[in-house]
């Protein structure tokens, strides 16, 4: 890949993506596109890219800044923000509501965020409505399958917590069918307009702000907060921190990652 190629692709993440794409990460990039030129019968990385700027055809386009998209994720990732929803917030939440706690994974990855919150609340016996949503429709796909191999599955969960949630399927497990129901699982952008109006008692949006541009963050971030209700909760990844780009949030104390509305965000509406 030559640094040209290179800035291309930078300018195409940003558009599409909001992602900061960074000159360190050319080689990992190169090696991330191998398989998607593979697939798409180019002989190598250089022609995809190519034929790329060449067409200018959106559905390459998009396999392309997929595959550039930082998708690690593991189950209870950090686990403190589990057991913080599951032993504080969903039991007051479910009393409060009067309804399923309504809850957003956003830039849900395969899957695992969304069903580590889907066990929290079957833990907490909470009943939970969860809408997981990211850019990669590949992720999506596999998210929504709830099928993980040995490794997946014991990363992040105890032995009892993966018999409870998942069954064994061959050589891998797939998650029971009433925590797979309890998801909604969709391809969304963060970057555009929402479909809908839902607002959420619960978001999660864990290590998907660090990797985008800082006006594409203060974008996500405002979007958040019209999707979050009055009273809810943002979870960010730890060491992920909104100061800067938007007042719309203050840190909880004492909680890392974990975020509610400003004070002044009311006063303004009001």
């Amino acid at each position: 890949m030559t640094p040209e190629d290179f800035d291309r692709l930078q300018t195409l993440t940003a558009a599409r993506a909001g992602l900061k794409l960074t000159r360190d990460r050319m080689h990992l990039a190169e090696h991330r596109l191998g398989p998607i030129a593979r697939r798409e019968g180019f002989a190598s990385v250089e022609a995809l890219l190519a034929a790329l700027w060449e067409r200018h055809a959106d559905a390459l386009a998009w396999s392309v800044v997929e595959a550039l998209l930082n998708a690690e994720t593991w189950f209870r990732r950090d686990r403190q923000p589990y057991d913080t929803l599951h032993r504080e917030m969903l039991p007051a939440l479910g009393q409060a509501r009067g309804r399923p706690v309504r809850i957003w994974s956003a830039g849900c990855s395969t899957g695992q965020e969304a069903y580590s919150l889907a066990l929290a609340a079957a833990d907490a016996g909470v009943s939970a409505e969860i809408t997981a949503v990211d850019l990669s429709q590949r992720a999506i796909e596999k998210a929504r399958s709830g099928l993980y191999t040995a490794f997946e599955i014991q990363r992040g969960l105890s032995a009892a917590t993966m018999l409870r949630g998942f069954r064994p399927e061959d050589d891998q497990w797939r998650a029971r069918a009433e925590l797979r129901a309890s998801i909604a699982f969709d391809r969304v952008n963060l970057l555009d307009e929402p479909g809908d109006t839902t607002r959420y008692d619960v978001i999660f949006c864990r290590y998907v702000l660090s990797d985008m541009e800082p006006a594409r963050r203060a974008q996500v971030l405002e979007a958040i907060e019209a999707r979050l209700m009055d009273d809810g909760c943002l979870f960010l990844g730890l060491g992920e921190r909104p100061d800067g780009e938007t007042v719309a949030f203050r840190p909880v104390v004492g909680r890392e990652g974990l975020y509610v509305k400003a004070p002044t965000r009311f006063s303004r509406a009001a």
